[in-house]
């Protein structure tokens, strides 16, 4: 297995971000970008990119906040998020940027890549696919599914996955709602599954103790995590056979 830390810019600011593959694979593979969570690009989200690779798929984690802006605390968390959400085409640009560094790899096929993310992560894999970007797939571990993008049939060309918590506090049931009516409005191939009693953050570990650590409604499902994952696994093998 090859992985390397990968340096790059984006409007002369400095990102980081993470690359594994299976070398001993001949040939071109699908790849997929890996967005991470509020917290920013950590082991986590390298983590994640790793168990893909496994499978057969390049991986990219890439970075939102900038090289070593991440946060171990929800204020900092937030102010990094916002800070990206908050500059006029920051989001779009740098998910951009690491598409393009993807899909140009000489172990990736540019014509079959996905995005997943995780929380804020899902919610950006969700928005890039909104916006019409040259995605096969994407899947959105709890993240939210509300958005201001306007969209209209024809224009998101990926099929898309969402794992959401039924007790997921960040997305109550009437956003879960008006993200299928979206959908189905905009005739766009989804499939949405909702655990019963799981709160956010459910794929991570690390949910729970930082949820009791900062009294805030997360918690680790190893259950959900797993199933979801299997899902998505699934979900990547129909999509690029």
């Amino acid at each position: 297995m090859h992985s390397e830390t990968l340096e790059y810019t984006v409007d002369g600011e400095s990102f980081t971000g993470y690359l594994a593959y299976d070398d001993s694979i001949d040939g071109e593979r699908p790849g997929i970008l890996v967005i991470h969570e509020w917290w920013g690009h950590n082991d986590f989200v390298r983590e994640q990119a790793d168990r893909l690779a496994a499978l057969g798929y390049t991986a990219f984690a890439l970075d939102m906040f900038g090289s070593g802006k991440q946060a171990d605390n929800p204020t900092d968390a937030a102010a990094l998020m916002n800070g990206a959400l908050e500059t006029p085409g920051a989001v779009k640009q740098r998910f951009h940027t690491a598409l393009d560094l993807l899909q140009k790899h000489e172990t990736v096929d540019g014509a079959r890549i996905a995005a997943q993310g995780y929380c804020f992560g899902g919610a950006v894999a969700l928005n890039m696919a909104r916006l019409g970007l040259d995605l096969k797939g994407v899947v959105s571990f709890h993240g939210t599914l509300d958005s201001d993008i306007k969209i209209e049939p024809g224009t998101v060309k990926a099929e898309i996955q969402v794992y959401v918590g039924g007790a997921d506090d960040m997305i109550p049931v009437d956003q879960v709602a008006a993200f299928a009516k979206e959908m189905q409005t905009a005739e766009v191939k989804f499939q949405l599954t909702s655990y019963p009693g799981v709160k956010h953050g459910f794929t991570n570990p690390a949910a729970t103790g930082r949820g009791e650590k900062f009294n805030i409604p997360l918690a680790y499902s190893e259950t959900a995590a797993r199933d979801a994952w299997d899902g998505a696994v699934n979900f990547y093998r129909k999509l690029f056979g």
